[in-house]
This record gives C-alpha cells, sequence and structure tokens, in this order.
C-alpha cells in the first residue's frame, strides 16, 4: 500500500490538511509581511521592533467591529447600549491577543529567535493590558480570566443510593388461600 501525500491545493481558503489554527497564522503572518513592506520606509523583519508591532495593531483598529465609548459618552460604561453613539469602531482585545499570539508563534517557526521576538516585547504586552482594561471599563465587561471548573469527585455508586430495608417475607399466593 503506498502513503498518499498530504494535500497541499487550496479549496476556498482552507488549504487542504491544515487546521483553522495554522491557516490563520499564516494569513496573519503574511499581513504583517505586507504591512511591513508597505511601511515607509520598508522595513525588514531583522528591523522590527515592539514600536513596529504597536503601529501595526494600531493601523488595524480601523477594521475593528468592536464600540469602544469614550469617558465623554453617556453609555460609557453600558454592554448594551440603547441608541446609536459616535464613538469609534476598534479591534477587540481579544481578538488583538490572539492575534499577536498567533504572530508570536510564527516568528519563531520562520527562525526568529524567541529572546528577539518582537510580538513579545514588553510594550506590546503593556499595550495588550491597556486595551483590555479601557476596553472593560468601556463597556462595563470585565475581562477576568475564567475560572476552570473541576469536574465532580467521583464517588462510588453504591454509596449514592439510599440504604435498603431487609426484603420482608410476603406470603405466598398459595399461602394466601388456605
Amino acid at each position: 500500500m503506498q502513503d498518499v501525500p498530504e494535500k497541499k491545493s487550496v479549496e476556498g481558503n482552507m488549504v487542504i490538511g491544515k487546521s483553522r489554527y495554522e491557516n490563520q497564522k499564516r494569513r496573519d503572518w503574511n499581513t504583517f509581511g505586507q504591512y511591513l513592506r508597505n511601511h515607509r520606509p520598508p522595513l525588514s523583519l531583522s528591523r522590527c521592533s515592539g514600536a513596529h508591532v504597536l503601529e501595526f495593531l494600531r493601523y488595524l483598529d480601523q477594521f475593528g467591529k468592536t464600540k469602544v465609548h469614550t469617558q465623554l459618552c453617556p453609555f460609557f460604561g453600558h454592554p448594551n447600549p440603547p441608541a446609536p453613539c459616535p464613538c469609534p469602531l476598534r479591534q477587540a482585545w481579544g481578538s488583538l491577543d490572539a492575534l499577536i499570539g498567533r504572530l508570536r508563534a510564527a516568528f519563531e517557526e520562520h527562525g526568529g529567535k524567541p529572546e528577539n521576538n518582537p510580538f513579545g516585547a514588553r510594550a506590546v504586552r503593556l499595550y495588550l493590558r491597556e486595551v483590555r482594561d479601557s476596553q472593560s471599563k468601556a463597556r462595563g465587561i470585565s475581562y477576568e480570566k475564567k475560572k476552570r471548573k473541576r469536574p465532580p469527585q467521583q464517588q462510588n455508586p453504591a454509596s449514592l443510593m439510599p440504604p435498603q430495608a431487609p426484603p420482608e417475607s410476603t406470603p405466598s399466593a398459595s399461602e394466601n388461600y388456605q
């Protein structure tokens, strides 16, 4: 029997044989590469710093879909405002956080050293924290880490059943008619 090579053809936007995460990471990496090429002056990856990553994240804000209320907005702190307002649309914190995670991984997969990874720079981590906190306040939603649910402790099935009384002796049908 012959080994069938993994298909690398493109079907829609998905590369067959790759996970959704891998495809998204590849698209994000290509987008960042395009951003570096279009930068004035053009930037090489080796010269890219945390400041350039922040510039990229701020650039992405223009394509955001999350309404972030300003402190002057009457809906500041309300998760579901009752009417429209002129506050800006931004990238959601969760989207930016996931994007940075994928780009950090892609950087190292493309030969970058972890200690030189601009996506892991302190300035980037601080920026993400600032975005998280400001969006949390603006929408009245906290972004606390979800507590891990512990599975219920397994108990012996016999211990779950109530104690049963010993069976009473009942007269048989033939004894009833004597």
